[in-house]
C-alpha cells in the first residue's frame, strides 16, 4: 500500500515550530515515519525559513535550531522541482506556488490552516486538509 504524498503548508509548519502541543508538531515530528511522503521545493523550504526567521523570538528555539528543522524536514521530505507554473489559480500568488508543487510531485493533500485559500483543487485531485484531519486520517492519535 502506498502512502500519501502531502505538502505541509507554511501556516501549518509555523505552527509547529511556535507550539510543540499540536497536531502539526506532531504532523513535522512524524515525516520520517512512513505514515506519508511530504513533499518539498527550494521555494517553499524558502517560505519556511523567511517567515520561521521573523518568527523566532516567539519561540524558545536558537537559528542553530531552525537550521536542524529545516534540515531535517528536507533529509525527510521529496525534494521536487516544478518545472511549469499554472498561476494564477489561487487568489494568494504564494498559495499558487504550494499547488504548483502539490501537482507537480502527485500529492493527494495539502495540510494547512488556510483551507479557505486553497477553494477549487479538488479538480487537481488534491484536497486541503488541517493537520489534526490529516493524522485522524493516518490513524494517529494525538
Amino acid at each position: 500500500m502506498s502512502v500519501p504524498r502531502i505538502i505541509i503548508d507554511t501556516s501549518a509548519f509555523i505552527a509547529a515550530i511556535l507550539s510543540r502541543r499540536g497536531a502539526a508538531y506532531k504532523l513535522v515530528m512524524l515525516s520520517d515515519s512512513g505514515l506519508f511522503q511530504a513533499s518539498v521545493s527550494v521555494p517553499l523550504i524558502l517560505e519556511y525559513e523567511a517567515v520561521a526567521r521573523r518568527l523566532l523570538d516567539q519561540t524558545q528555539l536558537t537559528d542553530s535550531d531552525l537550521e536542524d528543522i529545516l534540515d531535517f524536514v528536507c533529509a525527510t521530505a521529496n525534494r521536487q522541482r516544478v518545472f511549469y507554473l499554472w498561476r494564477p489559480s489561487l487568489p494568494d500568488p504564494q498559495d499558487d506556488m504550494v499547488l504548483e508543487l502539490a501537482v507537480a510531485a502527485g500529492c493527494v493533500f495539502i495540510v494547512t490552516f488556510n483551507k479557505r485559500h486553497f477553494t477549487g483543487i479538488d479538480r487537481f485531485g488534491i484536497e486541503a486538509v488541517t493537520p489534526r484531519e490529516l493524522l485522524e486520517r493516518l490513524g494517529v492519535r494525538r
